[in-house]
């Protein structure tokens, strides 16, 4: 569990308008003695990149060893929960609404035991309008059975075929604050994996909300919902389970976005070293093909451990971009492998809008020039300017923002939803953008990428359209709504069941 820390999530605690920043934290495992007690950490935006640390005061600053995080409004009060994936019990802290929180885990049923743990996301599995909660578990880890491992002579870390893969845990949410374990009734405790990053999200556009977990050296599983909220593991029938050559990768984020705008979600998977992170393009009726060497989408990962990442549109010319974070596990790999390095900068690539990723990184600035060791990464607009910012969190370093100064004459729009009959945040849901000639698809998530959360609010480029001639959002267990001729370059939100647009 040391190597596979750790996330990040982005989100707004205080519904001030401005996105916040949650920090994940280890903890000194046995037989290590320290002089400070490490936690996570939360962060206020207090506007123009400034931030200040609220942790204390919000009651959120868990000293257990956090890997994975996600957010939403579980409870339907109208603001934002916070859930973490630890190595030992899970924490789930409910906002209050003042800006302050409080542990009601033991009260909610959702420590998940003692496991080691991975991504994490609330979803609407069954469409009842309620949020429901899948916890990834990585592997069957005790210290009775972890031994010292020696590569070339130096310390090394196992890998997770030394030890059992673990079940993934489904908790269904009783809408009275309380959740309940429906694992194997509903199809996951059958499967265990390894799994890494996750997301929750409707790949065969059949109005449900799907499951893919990204496994560490094992086959990927896709959980394909019935609709009813239980599932059937379909990755090595749909093209998810493997890369091109039939080959399992050591997965670790998975991200999603319709990089070619042909409405439906495509997947990118970051991985290990001397493997590529995996595009995959969705093809309609629930197939998928690794189209990573054919896009270039993978060029620069091969040498690198490649964590957080996501599809997004930096430069809003109406197609999505990719960001990668990269950086080894082992602090010491430079010693045995001159191939790679434990501190890399990241990498950019932008989409040509012709199903082609050109690499960018050294001409986007001296931000893609920063080298260190990253893990989780999250995304959206710090400073409310119309552009997406990085926030990426570091291993054994403090960690990089980076503040998007892209400069052009394309459109924006950002949608935050407000469901009423459905869950709240719109969790699930889609929505459409249509301007002009381009037609983008996006889906609300809760938890995404390398064991992180962000994507409450969604961002869109409408390149030279001065409004978005029809925006359509399709509620999961609701129905499909549309507004019509928004103008661009606002932030907005739309309420289920209104008439237009509510800034």
């Amino acid at each position: 569990m040391e190597y596979i820390a750790s996330g990040l999530a982005l989100f707004d605690y205080d519904n001030d308008g401005d996105v916040d920043i949650y920090f994940l934290n280890g903890a000194p495992l046995k037989g290590t003695q320290l002089d400070y007690v490490p936690r996570n950490a939360l962060y206020r935006n207090d506007g123009k990149f400034h931030f200040t640390d609220v942790t204390q005061q919000a009651g959120v600053g868990d000293t257990g060893h956090g890997l994975g995080v996600t957010v939403a409004d579980y409870d339907n009060d109208g603001d934002q929960d916070l859930y973490i994936n630890n190595f030992g019990p899970n924490v789930l802290y409910r906002n209050d609404g003042n800006g302050t929180f409080t542990d009601v885990t033991k009260a909610a049923g959702v420590d998940n035991g003692s496991k080691v743990g991975a991504g994490v996301c609330f979803l609407d599995a069954d469409g009842d309008g309620l949020l429901d909660l899948y916890v990834s578990n990585y592997v069957q880890f005790s210290y009775q059975t972890h031994h010292l491992h020696l590569r070339q002579g130096l310390p090394a870390f196992p890998s997770p075929l030394e030890y059992k893969g673990d079940p993934d845990t489904l908790y269904r949410n009783n809408g009275d604050g309380t959740f309940t374990d429906i694992s194997q009734a509903a199809g996951i405790h059958a499967h265990a994996g390894t799994g890494m990053g996750m997301i929750c999200c409707d790949y065969d556009n059949d109005g449900d909300t799907d499951v893919f977990v990204g496994n560490d050296v094992m086959a990927n599983f896709m959980f394909q919902n019935d609709g009813t909220g239980k599932f059937e593991e379909v990755g090595m029938y749909n093209g998810t389970a493997f890369d091109l050559g039939g080959i399992p990768h050591g997965s670790m984020g998975i991200s999603d976005g319709d990089y070619d705008n042909d409405g439906r979600l495509d997947f990118f998977v970051t991985s290990y070293s001397r493997e590529w992170a995996t595009l995959y393009r969705n093809l309609g009726n629930g197939l998928f093909a690794d189209v990573t060497r054919a896009t270039g989408a993978g060029r620069l990962t091969y040498p690198h451990v490649t964590c957080g990442n996501a599809m997004v549109d930096f430069d809003h010319d109406g197609d999505r971009d990719l960001f990668i974070a990269c950086g080894h596990l082992e602090d010491n790999i430079e010693q045995r492998d001159d191939t790679t390095t434990y501190r890399t900068p990241n990498i950019l690539m932008m989409n040509d809008g012709a199903g082609k990723f050109l690499d960018i990184t050294q001409s986007s600035g001296p931000g893609m020039r920063v080298k260190k060791s990253s893990r989780g990464a999250g995304f959206d607009d710090l400073d409310n300017d119309g552009d997406v910012d990085v926030v990426i969190l570091n291993s054994c370093d403090t960690p990089t923002i980076l503040e998007n100064t892209t400069q052009n004459k394309n459109h924006w729009l950002t949608i935050r939803l407000e469901g009423t009959t459905t869950n709240r945040d719109g969790v699930g849901a889609h929505v459409r953008v249509v301007a002009g000639k381009t037609s983008q698809l996006e889906e609300v998530h809760s938890g995404c990428g390398y064991q992180s959360h962000w994507g409450s609010r969604l961002d869109f480029g409408l390149g030279t359209h001065r409004q978005a001639d029809r925006i359509e959002v399709r509620w999961i267990g609701g129905g499909t709504e549309t507004w019509h001729n928004v103008r661009a370059d606002q932030r907005i939100r739309l309420t289920e069941g209104t008439a237009g647009p509510k800034s």
